[in-house]
């Protein structure tokens, strides 16, 4: 954190993408930091420049000229402090140029200390290659093999608890020794290798990996089984990012100079500024970034009322272009298919595709493009989000008292964190969410996709700034949170979804909100989608209207079934969703002519897409 924040008005940040260097410009203005100007330029870290900050520095004077202002000396470096119209305050950012990071994790067993280290090195921004374990059914000779094969950018090691048995978490660090792997970046070094398990191993591990890599030693990520403590192994990883990965890839060490704060992988940025926000306004939020390889799914939950759990996932293979064919292989055929209005041909589907694969920039020419690749697009998200549930999850193998009526209930989460009753707010990222052609469109994407229930708040980010308010974040607090709600974020409004098993024909939901246009009373009616409009006010902050709802008995809005709420509800650009589709089961129509007469009236309700795009099919 930087001492004087006070003085401090003027900030500019960059995220070096694999193909774009974006940069933006912070100001404060009239006693708030609001977002300037943005400017971006092709990433320059391979041949023929293979120097990072010469796409920086085009990003950097684009935004220069945009706002007006000098940020260049005649040396082309970034002038710090700023002076009247010259040079920024702080100057900050995030990368995942060169493949960001890639890791292997190792625990003793699979189900708990290694899926601690995963949550570590997700968590701190990494792409996990693959997890090793003394329980993972292979065999020593398949592991040490695949260590040699995979070449990550470094590998933490965990197991045990404190005090515990060294010898399994020794024959682990013995396979690593073995396979004397080589980093994927550099061969002038050796590959960083993080031990964070039992104390009482740690001369042993020093013993055995010592000379032959460069070995870190951070405090017990499961010190006692009820408890992690994840936050040493990830600063470590940020640190042996900074001093390894990054400073392999060409101009990052003069990027380094330049910047206040350390380099940091930029899905661990989008992390921190989640849990930041979700933490400053003390509720649960649900981030994903749909891209076109991978997508991540970041989620801040409080069970019990406790202090925010943080997770994040990566679905290496559930993108929108170059991951495309396996979405559509997961997924299978009928489950893309029940979210398009009309028939389409199989053959035309499957070349479509293929296409996307193998051209992934082109974006949809036509209507029936466009609904076909939102298709797609909720498959992937709902894949990934069924993968963080069974991640995101309580601490495995420690015992939990059950009472009679846990033992009788029906608890298809598996202990999982993620409790889409309790979630306050959802965001969505990534081209085919941030860059939808109407805001509805991706409201109902996330809704169809991730099925919240009761009350939640729906919002985009409008240009993926991110990355760069989460390093900031870690400066100046204030400033990242006041740019990601007035600026980041496209608030589009609230979903209103009563859980239960919805009957085929009746009233789901009773309702009244006190709209500025006036009160509106009604009943929401199984099967049907409602849309009331509801703004965002001149800050650009949704509008809140009091609403009273009263489900049927069988259902619940977030008070128990069949119990009504008095609760506020927040408006945004697209307005307040009422779906009364069911939750557990979500309800849409098997029979195919039921189908597409539902998603017309849903996608009309909605104002979706164009009458026309939905008539002509």
């Amino acid at each position: 954190m930087l001492e004087n924040l006070d003085k401090i008005n003027t900030i500019l940040a960059t995220d070096c993408g694999s193909t774009t260097t974006k940069a933006i410009l912070i100001e404060k203005r009239d006693g708030e930091f609001r977002l300037i100007a943005r400017g971006e330029a092709p990433t320059t870290v391979e041949a023929p420049f293979e120097d990072v900050t010469m796409g920086v520095l085009n990003a950097v004077a684009e935004v220069g000229e945009l706002a007006g202002k000098k940020f260049l000396d005649e040396n082309d470096r970034i002038i710090t402090p700023a002076n009247d119209n010259v040079g920024t305050d702080i100057y900050i950012s995030t990368s995942s140029a060169g493949g960001g990071l890639q890791m292997m994790v190792a625990g003793v067993v699979r189900s708990m200390t290694a899926e601690s280290a995963e949550r570590a090195a997700l968590g701190a921004g990494a792409i996990v290659m693959d997890v090793i374990a003394s329980n993972d059914k292979r065999r020593p000779h398949q592991q040490i093999e695949r260590i040699r094969h995979l070449r990550p950018d470094m590998i933490l090691l965990s197991g045990g608890i404190d005090g515990g048995t060294t010898s399994h978490v020794v024959e682990i660090a013995e396979l690593i020794s073995a396979a004397d792997p080589k980093p994927r970046l550099g061969s002038s070094y050796n590959l960083p290798v993080i031990f964070a398990g039992n104390i009482n191993a740690r001369e042993a591990i020093k013993d055995t990996l010592e000379k032959k890599v460069d070995l870190g030693i951070v405090d017990n990520l499961r010190p006692v089984l009820e408890r992690e403590n994840l936050l040493p192994a990830r600063e470590k990883i940020h640190d042996l990012f900074m001093e390894h990965v990054m400073a392999q890839a060409p101009g990052y060490n003069k990027l380094m100079e330049w910047t206040d704060a350390p380099i940091m992988p930029t899905p661990g940025a989008v992390g921190l500024i989640i849990k930041t926000i979700a933490d400053i306004g003390n509720f649960e939020a649900v981030g994903v970034d749909i891209g076109g390889a991978t997508t991540d799914v970041f989620s801040v939950f409080r069970p019990d009322g406790a202090e925010g759990v943080f997770n994040r996932t990566v679905s290496a293979n559930l993108g929108m272009s170059y991951s495309i064919s396996n979405v559509f292989a997961e997924a299978t055929l009928p489950n893309v298919m029940r979210w398009v209005p009309f028939d389409m041909d199989e053959r035309d589907l499957r070349n479509r595709v293929k296409n996307k694969m193998i051209r992934p920039t082109t974006i949809p020419q036509s209507m029936e493009e466009l609904i076909f690749e939102q298709a797609v697009a909720k498959e992937a998200l709902r894949l990934a989000f069924i993968q963080h549930k069974s991640f995101a999850t309580a601490l495995k193998g420690v015992q939990k008292q059950r009472t009679i009526a846990d033992a009788f209930e029906q608890d298809s989460s598996g202990g999982s964190l993620v409790n889409m009753m309790t979630l306050d707010m959802l965001i969505g990222s990534g081209g085919v969410l941030s860059h939808a052609p109407r805001r509805q469109q991706a409201a109902l994407m996330m809704i169809d996709s991730f099925q919240p229930e009761g009350v939640t708040r729906l919002a985009v980010d409008s240009i993926f700034m991110m990355p760069q308010l989460g390093v900031l974040s870690t400066l100046h607090p204030t400033a990242a949170t006041e740019v990601f709600e007035k600026d980041c974020l496209i608030h589009l409004g609230s979903c209103v979804a009563p859980v239960g098993v919805v009957k085929k024909d009746g009233t789901v939901l009773k309702y009244t909100i006190e709209l500025p246009s006036g009160t509106v009373s009604g009943e929401l009616q199984s099967g049907e989608l409602k849309l009331f409009k509801l703004g965002v006010a001149d800050n650009g902050l949704p509008l809140k209207v009091k609403a009273v709802l009263e489900p049927q008995k069988n259902l619940d809005i977030g008070a128990g079934k069949g119990h009504k709420l008095e609760t506020e509800v927040s408006g945004g650009v697209v307005g307040i969703i009422l779906d009364g589709r069911g939750r557990r089961p979500f309800m849409i129509p098997e029979d195919n002519a039921k189908r597409i007469e539902s998603l017309k009236r849903w996608m009309t309700e909605l104002d979706i897409y164009t009458a026309e795009a939905l008539d002509n099919k």
